[in-house]
């Protein structure tokens, strides 16, 4: 493809979330402040991935879950990964993946990128990975439990969660709805479900995992407000691999204490005998 042809196709999509350097092209952005953002999220759960093996995800296989345009299947490929599959909702999404993929020169036989229903697909089909990347991609879902099984059936080792969050106290998940018209949200059902923190360990303790929640540690919030507050957090689970590598990175999935107010309605409550 020459060069006029690469911009062209470039600009023939109607949205990319990522940018992308094709050579010497950028994807034009829908946000810029994601340029930010998603180098930070690299540094905040990526990095520590890449701690966790050494330094290298050299001969590991990839399940890379709602992968939109291939942005995180690229950074394992480019940290030496053998192989990634990734899957998404949206052909868009998938056709970006491919180009993005074709442009950089990546063998053939190192990725695979399909649309399909997640809930539907047989991941099984393409054999056991290593590593699961479950990147924004929670919260736009209403069977969180059931991908978290799925997941476990093909995973023999890690899963790299990153969530918006539900701010309840306590294992919940909030309902939600979101359109289904905007690339960024839900594909095949308006009803989401956000989950606290200790629902997302909930989930993955229950198919298996042990889970440490990493405290974001970013050096410019531009474009990520969700993490400054409390509102996403980033997960590595693990089925075999030792965790306390990154035990300085951990942040606290216990709830939070109750407030003075909540305190006093309590005993209140304990003195009328109600609880």
């Amino acid at each position: 493809m020459d060069n006029q042809a690469l911009i062209d196709k470039i600009h023939s999509f109607e949205r990319w979330h990522y940018q992308f350097e094709l050579n010497g092209n950028l994807t034009p952005i829908a946000d810029p402040t994601r340029v930010n953002r998603h180098l930070q999220r690299k540094a905040y759960f990526f990095d520590p991935l890449l701690k966790l093996y050494g330094g290298s995800l050299k001969g590991k296989r990839i399940l890379d879950i709602g992968c939109n345009a291939g942005f995180w299947s690229l950074q394992a490929i480019e940290a030496g990964c053998e192989y990634v599959f990734g899957i998404d909702g949206r052909q868009m999404h998938v056709d970006q993946a491919n180009l993005v993929f074709e442009t950089k020169g990546i063998e053939n036989d190192r990725y695979t990128f399909a649309q399909g229903d997640i809930f539907e697909y047989d991941f099984a089909q393409h054999g056991e990975f290593d590593i699961v990347f479950y990147f924004g991609l929670m919260y736009h879902i209403n069977k969180p439990v059931v991908l978290m099984e799925k997941i476990a059936e093909v995973n023999s080792d890690i899963v790299v969660i990153d969530t918006d969050l539900s701010t309840l106290k306590g294992p919940f998940l909030e309902i939600h709805h979101e359109p289904l018209d905007d690339p960024r949200n839900a594909v095949f059902n308006t009803m989401v479900l956000w989950p606290t923190k200790q629902a997302v360990a909930a989930i993955a303790r229950q198919s298996g995992y042990d889970v440490m929640m990493l405290e974001p540690k970013f050096t410019d919030y531009t474009g990520s407000d969700a993490f400054q507050a409390d509102g996403r957090r980033a997960f590595i689970c693990a089925k075999k691999s030792d965790l306390s590598a990154l035990s300085d990175l951990a942040g606290s999935l216990e709830e939070d204490p109750p407030s003075r107010f909540v305190r006093g309605i309590d005993r209140v409550f304990r003195k009328l005998g109600v609880r």
